[in-house]
């Protein structure tokens, strides 16, 4: 058996130490060389991204905008070429502004839009020599070997999140009545021009549902076809009632409102048919350039409905009408008109509006300026009990031939006198066909003066608002209808006559002849007449919405506010009577020289004796009158005279001066 030398002895195995370890320090190699390539590669793009983070950051920080100007692309371009960036063909920097949107799931996106600043997008391009991976991948996959790559990195910025505070003057309604909807309906038809029949129901729906203002404006700008986003000219933006209230519909019908929320605003839609056009921005106080984000919060649907109808109506020559029955006040003509609509919520950075509270930036709030004229017709007056009697006692106090003057024998009394320059005198009680009472009434104005913000685990979070309550304009007289409710000016009002002694132009003889009523002269002889044209007394007082007050902690947008009532400083309807109480009787004493003012020129000082006669009875008159109209009538309105409801939100912000948000 011949014997075969093994395969593989040491003669044979000679070298292939080196051939392995000749393929590992080239496989080490490859490898090395694929780490530094990359690493290069890393290393640019990190460079890159680096360089658009820097320019975003700069551009957001100076307050950049891609309107004409120093815009964010010149600060974005002044910092990339500081960093080493050199634009050209291949090299490219462009810059973006536009608007952030986050998703429930937290992603944010970010949306062109040339006319926002709130935030910056930067992206550059940058042209660097292939890898070595990238050719041995072009020759093995076939493709032309591109000796150059082009990187690629981009980066937003925004502004911190501001602190945003919002006040608004609640409706303090709790819930609406049958009664109450019974003044509501004819009110709110009068304010439209159309036929508002709502049940309590439906008022009560309206009361008790929020609307996202957020939402509200987004479906109004894409139903008025403005810009998304574009707050400031969505505000600006002439709308008519009708759109107002549709978006309204499509808003919180999206939120899951109730059929009877729906079907109430359905019907103001229809009556506000030919309401006047007019701007939200009227009744909403947006600071300029006010985010999304400083918008996401809720109102009060019924202070959104009641706004936008007194708006209207503010726009219009219409005077609201309403039955006599509604107030409960017979032979009583009751108008009303919104002089200024209200401005029921604000929202803002109250840094702004505490640097100067009054100023562009404030955030300020107030119920509308209603005014009233209230027309009451003698029977009323003549009918008061103790009233005839008063005036007629105050005549008969003056000398017996006034009495007489006064007396139902007056034809026999008059041919019994001798005419004196055939002139006699001509009294008159009561002779104005009614008395007006004109009440222009503003509940409240409140605005924020200042405000802290909790800074890491210590300070309070809090926002004061100076608020002014109980305003209003009383007055009494007569009154042209006509003139009554101009916007630029108020009423002008003029002595009601008590009692006119005046004289009249006769031409008679002992009983012959006859005298002319055209020539009546008021007061020519003196008189009696009543007027008022004074201001209820005003209270301001600060309402401090803080954390170290229990239940009185300004809490985030979109969460129910923190409602603190300012107190009045009196009872308003009591305020009225005293001011009545006081009510002014003008004295009027004979006028020249004519022989009848001899009679009255020595008791003159009898009238001013005996204004306490009439002054409770006047008092008696008006005061019934003034209660319904400010208990039930401006209370519909959304103003209540006697306790202001404010309410307070504010989401503090973030601190520095930008931040990456992609």
């Amino acid at each position: 058996m011949s014997r075969h030398p093994q395969c593989g002895g040491p003669a044979r195995q000679r070298g292939a130490i080196g051939l392995m370890a000749a393929a590992t320090l080239s496989l080490a190699l490859v490898l090395m060389l694929l780490v530094v390539d990359s690493g290069r590669l890393y290393m640019e793009q990190r460079k890159l991204q680096r360089l658009v983070d820097t320019a975003a950051l700069e551009a957001v920080s100076r307050g950049g905008n891609c309107l004409p100007g120093l815009t964010a692309a010149s600060y974005a371009g002044q910092s990339a070429t500081r960093n080493g960036f050199v634009a050209n063909a291949t090299n490219v920097l462009v810059i973006d502004c536009g608007k952030l949107a986050t998703a429930a799931t937290g992603l944010r996106t970010f949306t062109v839009d040339a006319t926002q600043s709130e935030a910056v997008k930067v992206a550059a391009n940058r042209t660097v020599t292939t890898s070595f991976a990238g050719g041995v991948q072009a020759l093995f996959s076939g493709t032309p070997v591109n000796l150059n790559t082009v990187l690629y990195a981009s980066a937003v910025a925004a502004k911190p999140k501001p602190t945003v505070a919002q006040l608004n003057i609640r409706s303090n309604l709790a819930s609406i009545n049958t009664a109450q909807s019974n003044i509501l309906n004819p009110l709110f038809s009068g304010l439209l021009g159309g036929n508002v029949n709502l049940t309590a129901l439906g008022w009560n729906g309206l009361l008790n549902t929020d609307i996202n203002l957020l939402s509200y404006l987004n479906q109004l700008a894409i139903n008025l076809n403005v810009a998304a986003g574009n707050y400031t000219q969505l505000l600006n933006t002439q709308a008519t009632v009708t759109q107002l209230i549709q978006a309204a519909i499509t808003a919180v019908q999206l939120n899951g409102a109730t059929a009877e929320v729906i079907t109430a605003l359905g019907q103001l839609q229809v009556a506000a048919i030919n309401a006047a056009p007019v701007k939200l921005g009227d009744i909403l106080q947006l600071q300029t350039g006010t985010t999304a984000a400083g918008l996401d919060a809720n109102l009060q649907l019924l202070q959104l409905v009641q706004g936008v109808i007194q708006l209207a109506n503010s726009k219009s020559a219409v005077a609201a009408t309403l039955p006599i029955s509604v107030l409960g006040l017979a032979n009583v003509t009751v108008r009303v008109k919104v002089i200024e609509p209200p401005q029921f919520s604000a929202i803002g950075d109250p840094a702004l509006a505490k640097a100067n509270p009054t100023g562009p930036n404030r955030i300020y709030v107030r119920t509308a300026q209603i005014r009233t004229l209230l027309s009451v017709k003698l029977p009323v007056l003549s009918g008061v009990p103790g009233l005839s009697n008063a005036v007629l006692g105050l005549v008969g106090t003056l000398t017996t031939v006034v009495n007489d003057l006064l007396s139902l024998n007056l034809v026999s009394l008059l041919n019994s006198l001798v005419c004196s320059g055939c002139q006699r005198m001509d009294p008159l009680l009561l002779p104005s066909p009614q008395v007006d009472i004109s009440l222009d009434a503003g509940g409240a104005v409140s605005y924020v003066t200042d405000y802290s913000c909790p800074t890491g685990n210590t300070g309070t979070k809090s926002l004061t608002a100076r608020t002014t309550t109980s305003i209003a304009d009383l007055k009494l007289g007569k009154i042209d209808p006509t003139n009554a409710f101009s916007s630029s000016a108020e009423p002008t009002v003029t002595p009601l006559p008590l009692v006119d002694l005046g004289i009249i132009t006769c031409h008679t003889i002992l009983g012959l002849g006859g005298c002319d009523p055209s020539t009546h002269v008021q007061y020519a002889a003196g008189g009696i007449a009543i007027m008022v044209n004074t201001s209820v007394a005003q209270n301001t007082q600060n309402l401090v919405f803080s954390s170290g007050t229990p239940f009185a902690t300004p809490p985030n947008l979109k969460l129910p506010p923190s409602v603190i009532a300012a107190a009045p400083s009196t009872n308003i309807v009591s305020s009225l009577a005293s001011t009545l109480a006081g009510i002014n009787l003008i004295v009027y004493k004979p006028q020249g020289s004519n022989p009848l003012g001899a009679i009255v020129t020595g008791v003159a000082s009898l009238i001013s004796d005996v204004t306490t006669t009439l002054q409770p009875v006047i008092t008696n008159v008006v005061s019934p009158l003034l209660d319904p109209l400010l208990n039930n009538l401006l209370k519909g309105l959304g103003i209540n005279l006697m306790d202001v409801d404010v309410g307070a939100n504010m989401t503090c912000g973030q601190t520095g001066k930008a931040y990456l948000v992609i």
